[in-house]
C-alpha cells in the first residue's frame, strides 16, 4: 500500500506540473517547492514545527503558536504549508513565525531528509493534514507528533476496509486534541485512545482578533455611522443570490469580499454592481455609492466589526469559510446549504444565530428576520463564542503535564 500511496503522490504532482502553465495556483505550488532543500533554515534553537494545509488552518494553529512563543521566546517556530493560499498570505497576520516554507511532496526520502535536517523537538499537525510518509518517518525517527483541532469524518479513508495503511499512519501520532467527541469516538473505534476533546482553537483565534482589531478610517468614513451587511469570502454561486438583494436594497451599506481577488473577478463584480460599488483600494471621500469591494487580503476579519449581518461564502460547494469571524462580533450569520462538515454552522442554525439559504428569496427572508432580532442574536452569538474559548489552553496544559519530559515544554 505504501508503494501505491507514493505512486499516487507522484501522479498528483505530475498533474499539478502539467496544470502549472495554465493555472496560477498550480504554478505557485510548483515554484514554491523548487529547490526546497536550500530553503531549510539553519538554527541552534529548539525547533517547534507546525504544519498547516492553508491559511484557515494557520489561523487555527496561531493561538497555540502564540502561547508557546510567549512562554519561551527562544524557540524557533517553523511553519510548513501545503497550499499557496497559506504560504502567500500568512504574513498578513500578526504572528510569531520564524520561518515558513512549503511542505515538500510526501515521499519517504523527502520526509526523512526534512526531519533529519530540521531536528525538530515536535511536530504539530493542524486539523487534518495527515501525510502518511511523513508520519511514518516521524515515528521511526522518534519525532513526537501531535494533532490539534482534529476533525475527522466517517467517509474518510482511515475508516474504509482498505484503510489499514492510513490507520497505521494515524497511529504514529502521539496524541490527538480533537474538536468534538464524534472524532474521539471514531479514533477509539480504530484502536486509538490517545485522544482528548478540547474544542476548536478557531474560537480562541477569533477572540484574539476581536481584542486586537484596529479601526479603519476608510471604512468608517464610507459607513458614516451606519452598520453594513458584509458578504465575506464569496464565490460566484454566493453572489448569484446576494447581488440581487444588494441591487434591490440600495438603502443598505455593503462590504463584499470575494474569495478570489484577481482583477478579473473584482472587475466582474464592479461591472455587475455599477457605479454603486468601489474597490477598497480606490476608496476616497468623493465616493457616494453604497458598496465597497474588498480587493485586498487581511481586511475582512476586522471589517466584520463594522457589520450588522454577515453572509459567509463557500456554502454552495461544501467549503464554507469561517463563520466564527463575524460571529465573534455578534453578527447573525447566513450561509449556503452545504455545511455538514462544519459543526459550528449546524450549532448556529439550531441556536437561531445562523441561517442556511439556497435562493435569493430565502436570503431576503433571512436578512429581514435577522434584522429584526439583531440585539438578541448579538448577545447570544457572543456568548456562544466566548463559552467555547480555551482549546489552546487545554492543549498546552496537557502537553506540559504529560509530555514535558518528551518535548521539553
Amino acid at each position: 500500500m505504501q508503494l501505491l500511496y507514493t505512486l499516487g503522490i507522484y501522479l498528483y504532482t505530475l498533474g499539478v506540473l502539467l496544470a502549472s502553465p495554465f493555472n496560477a495556483k498550480a504554478a505557485s505550488w510548483v515554484k514554491g517547492r523548487r529547490n526546497w532543500r536550500r530553503q531549510l533554515p539553519t538554527t541552534s534553537r529548539k525547533v517547534i514545527w507546525f504544519h498547516c494545509a492553508s491559511l484557515g488552518e494557520f489561523d487555527q494553529g496561531l493561538p497555540l503558536m502564540n502561547k508557546l512563543k510567549k512562554e519561551d521566546p527562544s524557540i524557533f517556530l517553523l511553519v510548513t504549508f501545503f497550499s499557496p493560499s497559506g504560504m502567500e498570505h500568512y504574513h498578513k497576520r500578526k504572528h510569531p513565525v520564524d520561518h515558513a516554507m512549503y511542505l515538500p511532496i510526501d515521499t519517504r526520502g523527502n520526509a526523512r531528509y526534512l526531519i533529519s535536517k530540521l531536528k525538530p523537538a515536535t511536530l504539530f499537525i493542524v486539523k487534518y493534514e495527515f501525510w502518511c510518509n511523513l508520519l511514518i518517518a516521524a515515528d521511526k525517527l522518534r519525532l513526537p507528533v501531535f494533532s490539534i483541532s482534529t476533525q475527522l469524518r466517517p467517509d474518510q479513508r482511515f475508516f474504509k476496509w482498505y484503510g489499514s495503511y492510513f490507520r497505521k499512519a494515524l497511529r504514529s501520532v502521539n496524541y490527538f486534541f480533537v474538536q468534538q467527541d464524534e472524532t474521539a469516538l471514531m479514533l477509539k473505534q480504530i484502536g486509538i485512545d490517545r485522544v482528548m476533546t478540547t474544542g476548536d482553537t478557531r474560537f480562541d483565534r477569533v477572540i484574539e482578533n476581536r481584542e486586537q482589531v484596529q479601526s479603519n478610517a476608510s471604512l468608517e468614513f464610507f459607513l458614516n455611522g451606519q452598520k453594513a451587511i458584509i458578504i465575506g469570502s464569496s464565490w460566484p454561486e454566493d453572489e448569484a443570490i446576494t447581488l440581487p438583494f444588494m441591487l434591490n436594497h440600495p438603502e443598505e451599506k455593503y462590504i463584499i469580499a470575494p474569495h478570489d481577488i484577481s482583477e478579473d473577478r473584482v472587475g466582474e463584480l464592479t461591472e455587475k454592481l455599477g457605479s454603486s460599488a468601489c474597490r477598497y483600494t480606490d476608496l476616497t471621500s468623493e465616493f457616494s455609492g453604497n458598496t465597497v469591494i474588498l480587493n485586498t487580503i487581511g481586511h475582512l476579519a476586522s471589517a466584520y466589526s463594522y457589520g450588522k449581518i454577515a453572509y459567509v461564502g463557500g456554502g454552495f460547494s461544501g467549503k464554507l469559510h469561517n463563520i466564527l469571524e463575524p460571529a465573534v462580533f455578534g453578527l447573525p450569520v447566513i450561509y449556503g446549504p452545504k455545511f455538514s462538515r462544519f459543526p459550528e454552522a449546524k450549532m448556529f442554525l439550531e441556536e437561531g444565530m445562523g441561517y442556511s439559504v439556497s435562493t435569493a428569496q430565502e436570503l431576503e427572508h433571512a436578512i429581514h428576520s435577522a434584522d429584526h432580532s439583531l440585539e438578541e442574536i448579538g448577545v447570544k452569538t457572543k456568548k456562544v463564542v466566548d463559552d467555547n474559548k480555551g482549546a489552546a489552553e487545554k492543549i498546552h496544559n496537557h502537553l506540559k503535564q504529560h509530555y514535558n519530559e518528551l518535548i521539553g515544554f
